[in-house]
């Protein structure tokens, strides 16, 4: 019951911050909770997706997140990438972006000097464990592994997948803009 509590109490801090941030540059947003299990019954879904598509049309910026207050550990998504990943289908999005605390995908311990970002994984390429540790940073509950997964499966379907570092400058607007000075892992999509 405490990480119910924590997530009642936390939401509302995180949406506080949201709609401060988008206020300072004029734009308005909205929260919208879901839960995996909502996702998986159809009229729940079709209702979700309704809700999304309308706050958009009035140029309003949703903010989906995952309602840690009613979800129980067996029904929950894996972490925020599995739920993006959920999100970019639904909405039929251009592409999906994930942020990292790194680069993107590399080749060995990404800490390494020896170790290389891996630019571009070809679609139906879904073995990256040899490349992936099962380690997460002390923020998340996924990490790279999850990511590629999202990634791999997104890009199947037909979608452009990038892993990109959050903390670097622009880096939205760089991956949006196809800035191959930008490092990061691109997963070309399938069937395009």
């Amino acid at each position: 019951m405490a990480r119910q509590i924590f997530s009642a109490v936390g939401q509302a801090k995180l949406m506080n911050r949201y709609y401060d941030l988008f206020r300072s540059h004029g734009i308005a947003c909205g929260q919208v909770l879901t839960t995996k299990s909502s996702l998986e019954l159809p009229q729940h879904y079709e209702n979700q997706k309704g809700c999304i598509e309308s706050l958009l049309s009035c140029g309003i910026i949703p903010i989906v997140n995952e309602n840690d207050t009613i979800s129980i550990t067996e029904l929950m998504f894996t972490d925020n990438d599995e739920l993006s990943g959920w999100m970019a289908e639904m909405m039929s999005c251009d592409m999906l972006i994930i942020l990292s605390n790194i680069d993107g995908v590399y080749d060995g311990d990404p800490s390494s000097t020896s170790s290389r970002l891996i630019r571009e994984v070809l679609p139906g390429y879904d073995d990256m464990s040899g490349y992936i540790k099962d380690e997460k940073s002390s923020y998340g509950r996924g990490g790279m592994h999850t990511k590629c997964g999202v990634a791999c499966k997104v890009a199947e379907g037909g979608m452009p997948v990038v892993i990109a570092n959050g903390k670097r400058d622009d880096v939205i607007l760089r991956v949006v803009d196809c800035d191959e000075s930008l490092p990061c892992t691109r997963f070309l999509p399938a069937g395009r």
